[in-house]
């Protein structure tokens, strides 16, 4: 009866995304995200969504247990991975210490499916970062020398809660370790987070 109720919450809010949908903003979302053969986001599927539906339906959909929330993330459609990821973020700051953590092990376990850049910045700050802020940063480390590009995008993306909570040096640890990637999305994702490092340390931001 449980996974009844789960197969049809996921379907319920799966139709109601597609009704959402539009079909030319479809197209361009699946040229912008490089969905050709051979390019980092092949084979994706849009649906054509604002990012500020996503983000309203995650307020409205954020108390969906974890198995919701899977049936969600295995979803070839973009933005319904998308939404599984945005309701992860909110509900980390909000759960109790054991389902921080099994949020936490959950990302990392299915990192394949957070396979898009923009999937990786808007929920690996929180869901990664957070949690580790307080914690032992192998994790990050593990994630760098991965062979899977999200891994290591995950990384990278992951320190801006450090940065942005005082904390600079992983982020320095971890772009060391990806000076030589071959991505252009690790190099751009590695500059970024400098220039947040920057932004907190330099006399400017200080006197500001």
């Amino acid at each position: 009866m449980f996974i009844l109720e789960v197969m049809n919450t996921v379907k319920q809010i799966q139709d109601q995304m597609r009704r959402l949908g539009d079909v030319e903003s479809a197209r361009q979302a699946a040229r912008y995200f490089k969905t050709g053969a051979g390019e980092y986001g092949a084979g994706d599927v849009f649906l054509g969504m604002r990012a500020a539906t996503l983000h309203e339906l995650a307020r409205t959909h954020q108390t969906l247990n974890l198995k919701e929330v899977d049936g969600l993330l295995r979803s070839p459609v973009h933005e319904v991975r998308s939404l599984a990821l945005l309701i992860l973020v909110r509900q980390m700051p909000k759960a109790d210490k054991g389902e921080r953590r099994r949020i936490h092990e959950y990302y990392l376990a299915n990192t394949e499916r957070v396979n898009n850049w923009d999937l990786v910045d808007c929920s690996a700050p929180e869901i990664v970062g957070g949690y580790l802020h307080d914690k032992s940063r192998r994790p990050l480390h593990r994630l760098s020398r991965s062979k899977l590009l999200w891994d290591r995008r995950i990384a990278i993306v992951a320190t801006l809660y450090l940065i942005r909570n005082g904390d600079c040096q992983e982020t320095l640890t971890v772009t060391k370790r990806l000076l030589n990637d071959d991505e252009d999305l690790i190099h751009k994702a590695a500059g970024w987070m400098l220039r947040e490092v920057g932004s907190v340390t330099s006399p400017f931001s200080r006197a500001s």
